[in-house]
């Protein structure tokens, strides 16, 4: 059963988004919108801005982080939010033990595809540069974030690159074309989307460019010998298709995957962990599955570098 919490933020999602971005044509203002509400990061968790092989971003690390690296990839439809936005998730990771690199990869329209899918590459290859061991380094990311994490992994699987030990997706954005059926039939449920804005948001990013390539919509791309995945994802959401498809295709492909479709929950609802008990639950799951895979030998790459 969805919590209490759950159901008043469907609802308050909305009203103070959903309702606001109906017939919303500037991108500008949609950025507005799709800005989370602010954050106090816990006392705990050291944020230091940084840049990784030319990538901005900021370290998020806490006195529990350990040598496992997280490379978090935030959402936002491609041209909105950052990692400023997504501390609620970051910040929960360090606190299990992970050290955070979030990027701030470029934006759309000002930057379209391909510029995010390599500056995630940039910033994952600046990682091994940096000497961390691909065994000890995971991805994780929501929505647009979600898609981009499969991207990266694509680039360095087709280039022959070693990849991360495992990845997180929530509710990702896999499909720009928005074929799925969920695009319809959650319309009115889905807490955040209009369906039939999908994919005419999706042209933010896209350009000119197909939206069926594999790069930007990797449900069209073949998925054999990605590291494992998990993939949690809302029951009522626009974007549910993405993530059931996806892990359809990724197991017949011989991926383990690991699927979880919730009830009621808006989407990332992981934005929340400081709100809604499910968001702290899928976290915490997301965070012992990379542990998981990860390399547990402490002689597994350096990741032992402070950053002041």
């Amino acid at each position: 059963m969805a919590s209490l919490q759950a159901h008043l933020a469907v609802w308050m999602i909305k009203w103070r988004v959903k309702r606001r971005l109906k017939n919303c044509r500037a991108y500008r203002l949609a950025r507005q919108i799709l800005r989370p509400a602010p954050y106090t990061v816990p006392a705990s968790v050291r944020i230091t801005p940084a840049e990784v092989n030319g990538v901005p971003g900021e370290w998020v690390e806490s006195p529990d982080s350990a040598q496992d690296v997280l490379l978090y990839l935030h959402g936002g439809g491609y041209f909105s939010c950052s990692a400023e936005t997504h501390r609620p998730i970051t910040a929960y990771f360090a606190m299990q033990g992970f050290r955070v690199f979030a990027a701030n990869y470029r934006l759309a329209p000002e930057n379209p595809f391909p510029a995010a899918v390599d500056d995630a590459v940039a910033a994952y290859r600046g990682l091994l540069v940096e000497g961390y061991s691909p065994k000890r380094i995971v991805v994780a990311g929501d929505s647009a974030g979600g898609g981009l994490s499969l991207s990266l992994m694509l680039v360095l699987r087709n280039a022959g690159r070693p990849l991360p030990a495992a990845a997180a997706l929530f509710s990702p954005w896999t499909d720009l074309a928005a074929t799925g059926e969920s695009v319809r039939t959650n319309a009115r449920r889905c807490a955040m989307f209009h369906g039939q804005a999908v994919g005419p948001t999706a042209r933010l990013y896209l350009g000119n460019a197909d939206p069926r390539n594999p790069l930007a919509s990797p449900l069209y791309a073949e998925l054999a010998s990605l590291p494992p995945l998990l993939i949690h994802v809302g029951a009522n959401e626009t974007l549910r298709d993405d993530s059931t498809r996806l892990a359809g295709k990724a197991r017949a492909a011989g991926v383990p995957v690991e699927l979880k479709v919730w009830p009621v929950v808006p989407h990332v609802w992981q934005l929340a962990p400081h709100k809604i008990p499910e968001a702290r639950q899928s976290l915490r799951e997301s965070a012992e599955f990379l542990r998981k895979h990860a390399a547990s030998e402490s002689s597994g790459g350096i990741g032992l570098r402070q950053h002041a």
